[in-house]
């Protein structure tokens, strides 16, 4: 039990020391005109976020769902409703590029949106590539 709190003490002088440091050397940068202020604490959340992310993602989905299904132009991947998402074959991927391809990047959060809505799983071939769009 001693060697736990021994460890925990040395971990926050640790902190402390590696704190005051950083902070020091921020002060000689900005004597010396290197940055032209103390860099601030950025909020981790995107804005409107409470951070109870599984709450968040419900409340987007009940919302979502509330709203009429939204097509974009590409009612024939309604043909592919209820496959799983690793069972596609080139071309069947092919058509949903396609219609990835043709859409402008803020509108693919709601594309996967209309997609799930209406039971069609995308490729696995394609969910990265979807993931980086919606985060960009």
């Amino acid at each position: 039990m001693l060697v736990l709190i021994l460890s925990l003490v040395a971990l926050c002088l640790i902190a402390f020391i590696a704190g005051w440091l950083r902070n020091r050397s921020l002060s000689k940068k900005l004597q010396r005109g290197e940055i032209s202020e103390m860099p601030t604490i950025q909020k981790a959340r995107p804005d409107g976020c409470c951070g109870k992310h599984a709450v968040c993602e419900k409340e987007q989905l009940l919302a979502a769902a509330s709203r009429p299904i939204e097509y974009f132009e590409d009612e024939e991947l309604d043909n592919y409703r209820g496959r799983m998402s690793n069972s596609y074959t080139p071309s069947e991927v092919d058509d949903f590029e396609e219609v990835l391809t043709t859409m402008r990047p803020s509108e693919v959060g709601d594309w996967v949106r209309s997609l799930q809505m209406r039971g069609v799983e995308l490729p696995d071939e394609l969910k990265d590539e979807v993931m980086m769009l919606i985060e960009g």
